[in-house]
């Protein structure tokens, strides 16, 4: 196509400019022209435009406007009408058929002309899916605000799949331990937005292997997690007494963790040999083990009561840990709607 140039010419009333009609439709019976509008303002100008249908008239080779088929559109209008034609006819240049997000790039930035950074974020996110992508977005490919957004809207979605996948595995009562090894060792988070990673060392002594090492954020120091299995009894009622209190394999549990932390404090008061960052001081330990779902509110109390005289060692449930993670996530998501991206809390990454 050739390069033409585009007269603006100023009208008879001086208020508004304008340039010759374009065809943008036409058949041997009807034709339909775009007629450009150049409103003036202190500082810059609009383009408005109307469009114009006709139709063959007599005599021969006359065309008479159809004014019925004819509108005007504003500013606005015009300037929505460009932005979807560009974003479409991207789409059409595709030719198959799915889901698509049209973006314009340009000096090596996304332009995001005016879009939410996290929602456009949120957009990518529902396409690229896999958070191994978003590592390789920086922000000079995308921009900073985009880049950012983009970077949070997938650790969420993350957060958010992995408590859907804890909340598989235990609605489907699977009890093997492995499987909530790793999913621990995947999403240390869950236990609290103080921890944001583990270790991959687990041997605390030659002897002694741990489930978890998680470092906490504020300090460095280490703290343990002993994982049980979800099918076990975590409290037992003394009719006589008419009290709860801890079951054998808890009663266990408990004792391996005091041996635990009695050992690591020892053993890495100063670091632990070959591993100088590993320290511990004064660590915790928390035991997960069977399920919560459906207490009374009586034996939700009396664990935290039995809990509140332990020294240094916790005892949750699993259905803890996943009430635990779902609050973490929706207050995420809660505080992602209603600040701006430079402005998000601390999230857990």
């Amino acid at each position: 196509m050739p390069l033409e140039p585009i007269e603006r010419r100023t009208a008879s009333s001086g208020m508004v400019d304008f340039s010759d009609p374009v065809t943008i439709h036409e058949t041997s019976k009807t034709r339909v022209v775009m007629v450009p509008f150049y409103i003036r303002h202190t500082d810059h100008s609009e383009l408005c435009i109307k469009l114009q249908s006709y139709r063959k008239a007599d005599p021969p080779n006359s065309w008479a406007e159809v004014e019925e088929k004819s509108m005007s559109l504003d500013a606005g209008a015009t300037s929505t009408l460009s932005a979807e034609l560009v974003k479409h006819l991207a789409v059409t240049s595709e030719g198959d058929a799915g889901n698509y997000l049209v973006l314009r790039v340009g000096s090596g930035q996304v332009d995001l002309d005016g879009q939410d950074p996290a929602e456009v974020a949120k957009a990518l996110v529902g396409v690229l899916g896999e958070e191994s992508i978003a590592r390789h977005l920086d922000g000079v490919e995308l921009g900073p605000r985009l880049a950012q957004a983009l970077r949070y809207s997938v650790r969420l979605e993350e957060m958010k799949s992995a408590m859907a996948e804890l909340r598989t595995h235990l609605d489907l009562g699977e009890a093997e331990e492995s499987i909530y090894q790793r999913w621990c060792e995947g999403h240390p988070w869950a236990f609290g937005n103080q921890f944001v990673v583990n270790d991959e060392i687990r041997n605390i002594t030659i002897q002694d292997q741990v489930d978890l090492l998680v470092p906490r954020i504020n300090a460095g120091y280490r703290d343990i997690v002993e994982l049980k299995r979800p099918d076990m009894e975590v409290l037992s009622y003394d009719n006589t007494h008419r009290d709860f209190y801890f079951t054998r394999e808890v009663s266990m549990a408990i004792g391996q963790c005091h041996r635990y932390l009695d050992v690591f404090s020892e053993a890495a008061s100063k670091g632990l040999l070959g591993h100088e960052e590993i320290v511990a001081y004064h660590p915790t330990a928390t035991i997960v083990i069977g399920r919560s779902q459906g207490w009374s509110e009586n034996k939700i109390k009396a664990l935290h009561g039995l809990n509140s005289r332990l020294s240094d060692i916790k005892v949750v449930t699993y259905d803890y840990l996943l009430s635990q993670g779902e609050s973490l996530v929706d207050y995420l998501s809660n505080e992602a709607t209603e600040q701006n991206t430079d402005e998000r809390p601390d999230w857990p990454f």
